[in-house]
């Protein structure tokens, strides 16, 4: 349940690749604003337990898990494993995601199979299972208005493609098509919104000249900032009234033509 006035209880997210990058910016954004974070990541465990402590010093409490995304069993395991350490779970947010470049010359079922499993099926079945973990609070009679809320981190390069990173592209189109499958079958119990970042990071693919100019190319003149998209993931997690749409920020990059993905040009 999303706090209210009359439940003192702190709300707790589960936010996904949280260990760096983007997902921790939302971690300690939402441990900021009053949030219990599960801290989770892959392998990088020195850098999640520095998000942990910053989130523990910003909320009062925080935890990490691991898990492996291409492995179902850790998937299904991670929600139950948060359960037990919080108690309860009232949001996820999925961040994490696996982006490793090809195209129609290189691809091939592997390498799309690992975009899947990571990018699509993993964060439905988190949504599956915080579900089915709300509509048991609902039973056990918690409150009359339990809601839960899944925010699926996704990109504007879906409203302005390009050939390039196929397997990745492709993943996330059908995450953003189970959102909104999603947000009809788990209704009224969950609601599901997407936020698409445009160019919000740079990485070892561009130096910082380049990166800077290329996130001045949009109709604002600047693209999204990691505020800017955790500013955008609280208000999906606090309003009550959004579900099966996707918020794009990314300074309107969406609305021009780009041949090339970013990190290419």
């Amino acid at each position: 349940m999303l706090q209210s006035a009359r439940s003192a209880r702190p709300r707790t997210v589960l936010v996904t690749g949280a260990a760096k990058r983007l997902g921790r910016e939302i971690a300690l954004a939402l441990a900021a604003a009053g949030w219990q974070v599960a801290v989770h990541y892959r392998s990088s465990e020195s850098d999640a337990m520095q998000t942990e402590a910053q989130c523990a010093a910003l909320s009062g409490d925080s935890a990490r898990f691991a898990a492996n995304f291409e492995d179902e069993g850790e998937v299904r395991s991670l929600l139950p494993r948060v359960i037990a350490r919080f108690g309860q779970v009232d949001a996820v947010v999925n961040s994490a995601s696996l982006f490793e470049h090809d195209d129609a010359q290189s691809f091939g079922f592997a390498k799309l199979d690992q975009h899947l499993r990571s990018n699509t099926g993993a964060p439905i079945l988190l949504a599956q299972a915080l579900h089915q973990h709300i509509r048991q609070r609902s039973e056990a009679g918690e409150a009359d208005d339990v809601q839960g809320a899944v925010v699926n981190l996704l990109d504007q390069k879906l409203w302005n493609q390009n050939p390039d990173f196929l397997s990745y592209t492709l993943s996330k189109a059908a995450l953003e098509a189970a959102g909104t499958m999603l947000s009809l079958a788990l209704a009224p119990l969950v609601r599901v919104v997407g936020v698409a970042p445009g160019l919000t990071l740079t990485s070892h693919m561009l130096e910082n000249d380049k990166f800077e100019q290329l996130h001045r190319l949009s109709p604002l003149g600047r693209s999204s900032t990691p505020a800017d998209v955790a500013a955008t993931v609280q208000f999906a997690l606090t309003n009550r009234s959004i579900t099966g749409t996707t918020l794009l920020v990314d300074g309107g990059q969406h609305l021009m033509r780009f041949e090339r993905d970013f990190s290419l040009m």
